[in-house]
């Protein structure tokens, strides 16, 4: 019956999973990847679904075995709606993904601004650090850009709170590197030297923050009319129209920002998220490339395109565009871990030691990195330098995920 509850899940059976519930499978039964009902509808963005899983008592906060929860789950994805349903249902707002995060990294990275300001409302600390030194505001400011999206989301952060001049493991704050890239936008929200904004934008703003959305969408029906606000009327109505989860809609208003003479190329990103959210990924990938054929330059587009990859389980694909992105950008940390875990699902672990060497050298004081790197030395048989690496990676950090790789390592050494 357990093992029912889960594949009915997994259909999104919502008639037959309230069945099996009122029959007595354990709701909260987790299939070999540790995921619960709850998991499963969150990862299928089933509002639904969910729903009746957490009014019937499911745990929010049980982890599946790449430690993440429902309630990290859902942040991660930018699934804001099942967030705030979760609100009532005793999340754990200060809990961390694998890589250290709390919810509002990951969106903060990936730009869902609804989703950081569902976690900030709750309650979420704005000035976490995960593993690799960032916040959600350097997450924000080193992986984002100068779009409408990401200001709105830096603006957001340092509205509640964040601080602009902590340094990460590099000795970079967000100032600094909002400086050295000469991202004007962003450093004026960061200096709080922002110019102001035209009236009526200020006032859709406030209907969009408030939820009138009809309201506010009449008030950018006027304002696309115009050349010096369409951009950002446009960036709006795509937004508000996702918040209602009219995706058709919101794919119409970033295009017709992306066909204005002054079209930036953060449109098409707009677009290849709102396909994300729709479940079509081949024409979000395209929408990606479009992004980046306007910009061949910038890391920005490359470096989301290759995280949705990862997402699709494209690692072939997701270790090229990574490998282009270390041609293009300076030697990233980030970008040799992301490279190794992509190597590491292929089954190249010789090549993801070295990329995760790579990482290492350029951020020796993360744990983080130490253990991957450890993990691929398991897979290898390596399970002396494994045992090594484990330890080393516990006496930088107390991590119940090192203490759980390191008693399986162990377990092989003694079976030997």
């Amino acid at each position: 019956m357990n093992d029912e509850l889960l594949r009915q899940a997994g259909l999104e059976n919502i008639e037959e999973v309230a069945r099996l519930i009122e029959e007595g499978a354990f709701i909260d039964v987790q299939d070999k990847d540790g995921r619960t009902p709850l998991m499963i509808a969150v990862q299928k963005n089933n509002l639904e679904l969910a729903t009746l899983l957490l009014e019937k008592g499911a745990d929010l906060n049980i982890r599946d075995n790449t430690m993440l929860s429902p309630w990290l789950c859902a942040g991660a994805n930018g699934f804001h709606r099942i967030l705030e349903k979760a609100l009532a249902y005793s999340p754990d707002l200060k809990s961390v993904n694998r890589f250290g995060g709390t919810v509002l990294l990951p969106s903060s990275e990936k730009g869902y601004l609804k989703t950081v300001e569902v976690g900030i409302k709750a309650g979420v600390p704005v000035n976490h650090v995960n593993d690799l030194g960032w916040s959600a505001l350097q997450e924000a400011v080193i992986l984002g850009n100068e779009s409408f999206l990401y200001s709105d989301i830096v603006r957001k952060l340092m509205e509640n709170g964040a601080r602009p001049h902590d340094v990460d493991h590099d000795g970079n704050s967000p100032i600094e590197v909002a400086r050295k890239r000469g991202n004007e936008k962003i450093l004026s929200i960061l200096e709080q030297r922002e110019p102001k904004k035209v009236p009526a934008v200020l006032e859709a703003r406030r209907l969009i923050e408030e939820n009138h959305y009809e309201e506010a969408l009449k008030v950018l029906d006027t304002l696309v009319k115009e050349e010096r606000t369409a951009l950002e009327a446009y960036y709006l109505k795509g937004y508000v129209y996702t918040l209602k989860v009219e995706y058709d809609k919101a794919l119409e208003a970033y295009l017709e920002g992306a066909k204005l003479p002054k079209a930036l190329p953060e449109f098409y990103f707009y677009t290849a998220n709102t396909l994300r959210l729709m479940k079509k990924s081949e024409e979000a990938l395209r929408e990606y490339e479009k992004a980046i054929e306007m910009n061949p330059q910038d890391f920005f587009y490359r470096y989301h395109m290759s995280n949705y990859l990862r997402e699709l389980g494209m690692h072939e694909v997701a270790v090229k565009t990574m490998d282009d992105l270390l041609e293009l950008d300076p030697p990233r940390y980030d970008y040799y871990f992301h490279k190794a875990n992509s190597l590491r699902s292929l089954g190249r672990h010789e090549e993801a030691v070295e990329a995760m060497d790579k990482a290492i050298v350029l951020d020796k004081a993360n744990s983080l990195y130490v253990f991957h790197k450890a993990q691929s030395l398991h897979l290898l048989g390596r399970l002396e330098e494994a045992k090594e690496l484990l330890n080393l990676a516990l006496s930088m950090k107390q991590a119940p995920v090192y203490e759980a790789e390191l008693s399986r390592v162990e377990e092989k050494l003694e079976a030997r």
